[in-house]
């Protein structure tokens, strides 16, 4: 009997043995299990790490993008506000230049009013003048020229007056009814009648210098054509040059006597005479 008990002991303490055994196994390979697991979770949290890395690099490198485009886009506003300026600025430039252009079409349009009318004057002059002078006015000592609207009528002295004097002689008279004749025939020209002596200083009880001279005899003239010629008196004007605008050189009798003249110039009004200057400049 105790042989008995003492077998079963035994085998009660074998199967004991065999099933730890076993459960032993099933916790190693429970653990194998779940290192696999943990190693496999970690595998897994390493990749979505580097995922997410990888997410934070693209999400920085838009970020990058995105501040490029804000400024790019800043610049392009900025751009886009210059080109405003600028079109503004060459829109006022080209309105100063059409401006501008068109102060010039008005510009040659007076020019060429005036030239029109300078032209017109000088027609008249011409003719009037040619119609008066076809019968006189052709001595050597008488010249006549139009130059822009003016007519210069140069007159030497000894037909006019007797020698260092200021009173218009008798033989002057033909002469003078003939310069009435232009002037006359021209009542919208101002009249200007200027003396002009030599160079031979005269110093007498009546004449202080050539100034005085010069201005007389041109006062005589002037008078001689209102008092007896009916020019109107307000169209005239008495001027001396003394000797200071001679034609030769006073070298010699006979360019002294070119020089002691009497110029009579009839020219447009004074007012007309300054617009036609005014619009040619």
């Amino acid at each position: 009997m105790k042989k008995l008990i003492a077998l079963s002991t035994v085998c009660v303490l074998l199967l004991g043995s065999c099933v730890s055994k076993k459960k032993y196994t099933d916790l190693q390979n429970q653990n194998n299990n779940t290192n696999q697991e943990l190693a496999t979770a970690k595998s897994d949290l390493n990749n979505s790490s580097n995922d997410l890395a990888k997410e934070q690099a693209k999400n920085a490198a838009l970020e990058d993008k995105i501040d490029y485009l804000l400024k790019g886009n800043e610049k392009t506003l900025e751009f886009v506000d210059n080109l405003t300026v600028i079109s503004k600025s060459a829109s006022e430039n080209v309105k100063e230049t059409l401006d501008q252009l068109s102060k010039k079409d008005e510009y040659i349009k007076q020019i060429q009013s005036a030239n029109s009318k300078r032209d017109s004057i000088n027609l008249a002059v011409a003719f009037n003048l040619k119609k008066v002078l076809d019968d006189g006015l052709n001595d050597e000592d008488i010249q006549v020229n139009i130059e822009k609207t003016v007519v210069y009528i140069s007159i030497n002295d000894k037909l006019l007056f007797n020698s260092a004097s200021y009173t218009v002689s008798s033989k002057a008279k033909n002469i003078l009814q003939k310069v009435a004749d232009v002037i006359n025939a021209q009542p919208e020209m101002d009249v200007m009648v200027e003396g002009h002596t030599d160079s031979r200083t005269i110093n007498t009880e009546i004449l202080e210098d050539n100034w005085d001279l010069s201005v007389k005899r041109a006062t005589s003239v002037v008078r001689e054509l209102q008092n007896k010629y009916s020019v109107a008196p307000e169209r005239l004007i008495a001027a001396g040059r003394s000797s200071y605008e001679p034609l030769v050189e006073n070298n010699s009798a006979a360019n002294r006597s070119k020089n002691r003249r009497t110029k009579i110039i009839i020219m447009p009004k004074l007012d007309q005479f300054l617009e036609l200057l005014e619009t040619e400049n």
